[in-house]
């Protein structure tokens, strides 16, 4: 029985330990949040644009990616990848550049047919 109880304080000590974020600390990860998903979007824009220029689907698939994993590289000196950013997030911003491309693409496409 001991043992259960000191388990129970040992959560409650975690618990406690955790603290409630200031709103300066809300809103500074707020604007991150928006920095990373407009560059996610500007580099959307720009793949979908070169996809369209170099006209072969392989390729602008291809330039799409690079965009994607382009992001990794330009975060971190950006400081937009502190504290790192877990799956959910990295998916988050893969499907936002994946989206503006096919968006971008799609009206390249057919506004020039």
């Amino acid at each position: 029985m001991p043992k259960d109880r000191g388990e129970a304080k040992e959560r409650v000590e975690i618990a406690s330990e955790k603290r409630a974020k200031t709103p300066l600390e809300k809103r500074g990860e707020h604007l991150d949040r928006i920095q990373r998903t407009f560059i996610a979007s500007m580099i959307g824009i720009v793949a979908g644009i070169v996809s369209f220029l170099l006209s072969d689907v392989v390729t602008g698939f291809l330039v799409m990616v690079v965009g994607i994993v382009l992001q990794k590289y330009l975060f971190y000196p950006l400081r937009h990848g502190l504290p790192p950013l877990g799956a959910k997030d990295w998916f988050y911003q893969s499907f936002m550049t994946f989206s503006i491309w096919f968006i971008v693409l799609t009206f390249l496409l057919t506004s020039s047919a």
